[in-house]
């Protein structure tokens, strides 16, 4: 994408990649868009690392905080998120459609550590 503050990663296991996360930088803000790994890659610490490295760039590019929308009902993504110190600060409600059924959506925020001044 050609888009200003847009940006990505790629988890690559060889010649293989095993995971992706895209981010968008708005002012101070950062927001992950999409973050997955491969299906038989999961728990492997790729999403963390991809996370990371969202985090590093965002800090890099002047972002207070990195911003981002889970499902309420992704166990899994939460948990990542959490152990990696988002908060939740908001909720929308019915945001995800499922086959027969909506879904919250969490709003999480992690608030950024200045990078040291060289």
């Amino acid at each position: 994408m050609d888009m200003a503050g847009f940006f990505g990663r790629i988890a690559w296991e060889g010649e293989t990649p095993a995971g992706f996360a895209l981010a968008l930088r708005l002012g101070a803000e950062c927001e992950i868009l999409a973050l997955g790994v491969v299906r038989d890659r999961r728990r492997a610490g790729i999403g963390s690392a991809l996370v990371d490295s969202i985090c590093s760039a965002a800090r890099q590019l002047g972002a207070d905080c990195v911003l981002l929308e889970v499902a309420a009902d992704n166990m899994a993504a939460l948990a990542l998120y959490a152990a990696q110190g988002f908060i939740q600060v908001g909720r929308r409600r019915n945001y995800y459609r499922r086959n027969d059924r909506s879904v919250d959506a969490f709003v999480l925020r992690l608030t950024l550590a200045k990078p040291p001044s060289t």
